[in-house]
């Protein structure tokens, strides 16, 4: 028993002394001590044994002793072995060991088993991330945060304890949630570590607060650091102050990166200054690499120089990887060669991706193919569709079809809801003949979206509207917007309420901007103005001129008011 007690503590010595050596990296001071106690069956000198070996280059002696250690129940020497035999491809005996190694508790080997089997895809892999993250492994926390149930606990887990890109993903988290303040302090967290990826969205979430030159100074920091993302934030940012160099630089910057979008955004700056035969280099630079939208923009660049063979192809190119105008042009590709069925395909599948403008397209032809109230409902969806999107000319057309309906009483999307109702639908809305709070009809208030966002036709029928209730200030308003903006109508409204109003020669200025833009009545107004003036003269060419624009109810009157003057004329 002496001799026993003797011997472990020799061995249990030299292994103290050897691990001490090892330590301080005296690799050759700490070989003969190892040896001693390995000799004499300590497992731990010869678990460190085999990691001098290894580190000398001695991996078949260093085998040697870590098999005898882990058989000795040395989970470290069974972590060294499975992980030198996974690098040898012996995936069994990786396998073996590392099992060995974490079921004796050890984290780094639960790890490593972990890996091992997320590579063969096997979902086991999921619960020995699981056990190595609870016994405290940063990576394994990582790599479990993305398949657990409550992510943000694992990657907060990871990231308190250091590992930089737990931290980015932590922030990413918080910041889809809405906790910005949080986010930003753990992107912050991660930049300062090192990591360019958390430097960029700290530069994103600073410009979205406003604070344009933090975020340019963390965009500079991730794009020195060789963040392309970062590199085309910056380029964005010089461009929108006017700053085409720099833009063009750091946009390059962001290509030799690896970022798409620095060559398609050098596209469009390159096209912006009429070039464009860069222009198409650089979009044809970013599609190849698989930008959707320069493959999009290519295609139209080459349509407008005549080459729809060449368009069509990366037409397709973008629309089948995502692009929502590009299926949107394809569309109006096929439309324009009489290619009815492949158009309308394109223009579903945009308006299916929310492309306002596509909706409306099949909105109108669901419209004038409509045989039935469910048609006519499911055509009036599309519009609505438009409409909510965005597109003005959606929220026009909607108003105007929903102001016939009102007036005419049919409601085709009662219709509609009434069937669906019948199989178990929800209730009716949209009816046209809805009101606010001011009890306007819903088709007033899309004429208004229409109009606030431009279109010319829509602000004249809202200057109809606010003049049919008597607001004449807010109807002079909007016809002069629609006739500033070019619509004869507009101004030759506008011209009516001045003339009403006794300002007859401002009424005059319109009606002639109107008539000279080919519209008849004002031609026919001011022939009865000059003709009132006694200019009999004036007055008969501006009958000619009505009774050439038309229409025709507009030239019967002109023409009979020609004929009084010219008897007048020479009577």
């Amino acid at each position: 028993m002496g001799d026993v007690t003797r011997f472990d503590s020799g061995a249990a010595s030299a292994a103290r002394e050897g691990a001490r050596l090892l330590r301080r990296g005296d690799l050759e001071g700490a070989e003969a001590p190892l040896r001693a106690g390995a000799a004499e069956g300590d497992r731990s000198a010869a678990n460190n044994l085999g990691l001098l070996l290894h580190q000398t280059g001695r991996t078949e002696e260093a085998l040697t002793w870590w098999r005898s250690a882990a058989v000795a129940g040395s989970a470290p020497a069974a972590h060294a072995l499975g992980r030198v035999q996974r690098d040898r491809g012996d995936e069994v005996a990786a396998e073996y060991w590392l099992r060995q190694a974490a079921d004796a508790g050890h984290d780094s080997a639960a790890y490593a088993l972990a890996d091992l089997l997320d590579h063969r895809g096997e979902d086991e892999a999921t619960s020995w991330y699981r056990v190595a993250a609870e016994r405290g492994h940063r990576e394994a926390a990582y790599r479990y945060a993305s398949r657990a149930d409550e992510p943000e606990t694992w990657y907060r887990f990871a990231a308190a304890r250091g590992h930089r890109r737990a931290a980015l993903r932590l922030g990413a988290l918080l910041e889809e949630q809405g906790r910005t303040a949080e986010a930003g302090r753990w992107y912050l967290d991660a930049a300062e570590s090192g990591e360019p990826r958390a430097a960029c969205a700290l530069g994103f979430l600073l410009r979205d607060a406003g604070d344009e030159h933090g975020a340019e100074q963390w965009w500079r920091r991730a794009a020195r650091d060789g963040d392309g993302s970062a590199a085309n934030a910056l380029g964005a940012l010089h461009a929108e102050r006017g700053e085409r160099g720099e833009a063009q630089r750091w946009y390059r910057a962001a290509t030799e990166a690896g970022d798409t979008n620095g060559a398609y955004n050098l596209g469009l700056l390159s096209a912006d200054r009429g070039r464009d035969g860069q222009a198409e280099q650089w979009y044809r630079r970013a599609a190849y690499a698989g930008h959707r939208e320069a493959a999009n923009a290519l295609a139209v660049l080459l349509l407008q120089r005549g080459d729809e063979a060449g368009a069509e192809p990366w037409f397709s190119r973008a629309a089948e990887s995502g692009s929502v105008d590009a299926a949107f042009n394809l569309g109006i590709l096929y439309a324009r060669r009489g290619d009815t069925t492949l158009a309308r395909r394109w223009y579903e599948h945009a308006a299916e991706s929310g492309h306002a403008e596509a909706a409306l397209q099949i909105g109108m032809e669901r419209l004038r193919e409509s045989r039935t109230d469910r048609d006519r409902a499911a055509a009036v969806r599309m519009l609505r569709a438009a409409a909510e999107g965005g597109s003005p000319e959606g929220a026009f057309r909607l108003a105007s079809w929903l102001e016939r309906a009102a007036a005419s009483g049919e409601v085709p999307e009662v219709t509609e809801a009434r069937a669906d109702r019948a199989v178990g639908g929800g209730p009716a809305t949209g009816t046209g003949r809805d009101t606010d709070e001011d009890g306007r009809p819903e088709y007033e208030r899309w004429y208004e979206h229409a109009a606030e966002r431009g279109h010319r036709r829509a602000q004249v029928r809202v200057g109809m509207a606010a003049a049919t209730r008597g607001d004449i200030v807010e109807a002079a308003d909007w016809y002069r917007r629609a006739a500033e903006a070019g619509s004869s109508h507009g101004a030759f409204n506008l011209g009516l309420l001045l003339a009403r109003e006794g300002a007859e020669p401002e009424a005059a200025l319109w009606w002639t901007r109107a008539a000279e833009a080919g519209h008849g009545r004002s031609a026919l107004h001011l022939a009865l103005l000059a003709s009132r003036r006694g200019d009999l003269g004036q007055a008969g060419e501006w009958c000619d001129k009505a009774v050439e624009l038309g229409p025709d109810a507009v030239a019967e009157r002109a023409g009979r008011l020609r004929d009084a003057l010219r008897t007048e004329l020479t009577a």
